[in-house]
């Protein structure tokens, strides 16, 4: 296994829309089989995972020791997803979140009785603790960093409460944590109160309270201000990553129907949610594109100087606008739901974009699954170009 580098896998925040990631690493698993991969070996050092990436990058981790298996069971999970998996959907379960809420915000000035106990979220995600705990197993985590399967997993959440973007890490050996403007990481036994914080979606999902270093705080979605998606991986020894998006990156300006009228609420949060779970990672794409480009000019002498290194990339990303797949299935969705988002006008066509991150439908999430599938088949010469050097010392 000499010259063998450590490869990262990289699953960004969506949603929903994380079905997409289940149908890319079912092709990605296909593909190395069929180049006499061994369906157990896991073909990542190191896993990172932010939102619902981060549930998704956990699931995989907890089954390192049999990467198709593990894949095998990620997809089983999604084609059978339905909203009450993740969140109350229950009319009674509705009106104690998110009409309350939204009630709350309308007449809140009125509601005093609602002071001192208001309510947390547009949603109430409970369900999700339950399917959490059914579904991973972390003493399968433990062991894949034992038996060296894995060598780390991240997930990463931000803190309300000191507004740091943070970054917890389980690794096989000792790895020095890090401190940057703005972010941190910190060495924890990843547990489901992580992957909650991860993925609790800023004002649909409750925050998630976390003790670091001895103090209480509470966290929410990893996607939000998070400047490197990329850099945890490469803090934790990747020298190439694999990033799998939850929408489409890179492409060209379209022809998009212009609304208008003033934007909904649906439409605004919409627009907002892309910004967090989209933007970051784009960036940080272009930034890692200009330094490898950047170290390309140097000699080797010259790079033993630096403190920077070229990291390998292979980036899929949906080639499907997925606002559009997300209107095709709102009537899929429970009627309460159906009636607390039409009511913010997250069931017409300019407010689809919130209603992708919570359609949590066995329709959609197959769909996203069949477009990652394909997306990773239309690259299929990129992927065994990336593991290449992994295929030739197995």
């Amino acid at each position: 296994m000499t010259n063998r580098k450590n490869v990262g896998l990289i699953l960004t925040g969506g949603g929903a829309r994380a079905a997409y990631q289940a149908g890319v690493l079912d092709a990605v698993s296909a593909i190395l089989r069929e180049h006499g991969w061994a369906p157990k070996r896991n073909p990542f050092d190191i896993i990172c995972g932010t939102s619902a990436g981060a549930i998704n990058a956990t699931a995989l981790a907890c089954r390192a020791d049999n990467f198709s298996e593990g894949v095998d069971h990620l997809l089983q999970v999604w084609k059978h997803f339905s909203v009450e998996h993740v969140y109350r959907a229950d009319s009674l379960g509705v009106l104690r979140s998110g009409a309350r809420w939204l009630s709350l915000l309308s007449f809140g000035w009125l509601l005093r009785q609602w002071h001192a106990h208001p309510p947390s979220s547009l949603l109430d995600n409970t369900p999700l603790v339950t399917l959490l705990h059914r579904s991973l197993d972390l003493k399968g985590l433990d062991a894949a960093l034992t038996n060296g399967s894995l060598k780390a997993l991240a997930v990463t959440a931000s803190s309300y409460s000191t507004g740091l973007h943070t970054t917890f890490y389980q690794s096989a050996h000792e790895i020095q944590s890090w401190t940057r403007s703005q972010r941190r990481a910190i060495r924890d036994q990843i547990g489901v109160e992580h992957l909650l914080a991860s993925s609790a979606i800023p004002f649909i999902f409750p925050a998630v309270p976390i003790y670091c270093e001895g103090q209480r705080e509470y966290f929410g979605d990893g996607s939000m201000r998070q400047l490197a998606p990329i850099s945890p991986a490469i803090h934790l020894g990747a020298s190439k990553v694999l990033v799998v998006g939850a929408g489409r990156m890179m492409q060209p300006p379209m022809d998009v129907p212009l609304f208008p009228h003033y934007p909904s609420l649906a439409q605004i949060a919409g627009h907002a949610l892309s910004s967090i779970f989209l933007d970051g990672l784009a960036v940080d794409i272009e930034r890692l594109e200009r330094i490898n480009h950047t170290l390309s000019f140097l000699t080797e002498e010259q790079r033993e100087h630096t403190p920077l290194k070229p990291i390998e990339m292979l980036i899929i990303s949906p080639s499907e606008q997925i606002d559009d797949i997300a209107i095709r299935h709102i009537r899929s969705l429970p009627k309460s739901i159906r009636a607390l988002l039409g009511g913010i006008g997250a069931t017409e066509l300019r407010g689809a974009a919130l209603a992708s991150y919570l359609l949590f439908e066995s329709g959609y999430t197959c769909e996203l699954i069949q477009m990652g599938q394909k997306d990773t088949y239309a690259r299929r010469e990129d992927v065994v170009n990336f593991f290449a050097d992994q295929v030739s010392n197995d």
